[in-house]
């Protein structure tokens, strides 16, 4: 993968471009692709978001999402878009395997494809230009990098500002989390001179849910969260049958995973949901407590440090069962206080 500096200056003519994401995309991917999109299309480049899959509906109120191709429902239009494309950017994904089904169409096209992204142990090889840099808090304020960089700043707008904010917030855990850096802030600062409202931002993705969501939270806090205090950790284990019982939709398990956390002593928490197709891991954890590691260790994942994702087939019980099992491989940071 060469440096994305030489890739600038292809981006001098108009170009056919798609920009797509890693599968069930969160505000990050959506605002980043969308924000980058909006961009590009005022420089006079032809662009298409092509997504995976669908999304969460709390997300909808993106500017541009109505046009994004969701590649599930839209094969047919998505195939077409990428065989007709130049640049394919990937965003907040750095390995194809991340896209689920658009997999091959990557591996397949002839266009140079273009990485920007912040998670580990990126997959270099299946990528012409680009950039990985684990030490920035957000893809978001990776992009806002780059469209400076090209000389696109001026085209950025109260609805780019609101697609890259929503990215930048929401990866940094409304500016939270270690990664949160200087820069992000500066970035922040520039972008409201637009005079976006970022208040708004807050509410559409925190403020939209329906009373089933926040019952449901309840009903796992209180009967599915078991809590290890020996190795400073608490494991979320959600069947199907909750899923049904409380009508949840892509999304609504969103941030449940982060709420663990708040209890003191805790370092880690994990939660595996039952899925049609597979078991679902989240892992967060705090300090020196490397989730990425062992997601990809022992459940085909991976992420950041201290949030990474994972999969599994094994059943529901069995999930719990291997997690209490390969658990103490992290026991002596666990156990170290703070």
């Amino acid at each position: 993968m060469r440096s994305i500096s030489e890739f600038y200056s292809y981006l001098d003519s108009p170009r056919n471009v798609v920009i797509t994401m890693h599968q069930k995309p969160d505000a990050d991917a959506l605002g980043s692709s969308l924000g980058l999109k909006a961009v590009l299309e005022k420089s006079g480049h032809g662009v298409t978001v092509v997504s995976p899959t669908n999304w969460p509906g709390f997300l909808n109120w993106i500017p541009g999402c109505s046009k994004v191709v969701d590649f599930e429902s839209k094969r047919e239009v998505g195939e077409k878009a990428i065989s007709g494309a130049d640049v394919v950017f990937c965003l907040d994904f750095n390995d194809l395997k991340r896209t689920k089904q658009l997999e091959p169409i990557l591996e397949r096209t002839t266009a140079l494809r273009v990485l920007i992204d912040h998670h580990q142990e990126p997959q270099v090889d299946r990528f012409h230009f680009g950039i990985s840099d684990t030490g920035k808090g957000s893809t978001a304020e990776m992009v806002y990098d780059f469209i400076v960089e090209i000389g696109y700043i001026h085209h950025v707008d109260k609805d780019i500002a609101s697609c890259l904010y929503a990215g930048v917030m929401t990866d940094t855990g409304s500016f939270r989390f270690p990664s949160t850096t200087a820069s992000a802030h500066l970035m922040v600062a520039r972008l409201k001179e637009t005079g976006f409202e970022h208040f708004k931002v807050h509410e559409n993705i925190f403020d939209t849910f329906l009373e089933n969501r926040l019952r449901f939270f309840g009903h796992v806090l209180l009967n599915r969260m078991d809590v290890n205090y020996e190795l400073n950790t608490v494991l979320i284990a959600i069947p199907k049958s909750d899923l049904l019982r409380f009508d949840i939709k892509t999304g609504d398990t969103e941030g449940l995973v982060n709420y663990p956390l708040s209890m003191l002593g805790i370092k880690m928490a994990a939660i595996v949901i039952d899925r049609d197709e597979e078991r679902k891991w989240s892992f967060r954890s705090k300090g020196d407590v490397d989730v990425n590691t062992f997601a990809r260790r022992n459940f085909s994942g991976g992420g950041h440090r201290n949030a990474a994702g994972g999969r599994s087939e094994l059943s529901l019980e069995e999930c719990v069962t291997y997690f209490h099992k390969v658990l103490p491989e992290l026991a002596d940071v666990l156990k170290t206080e703070d």
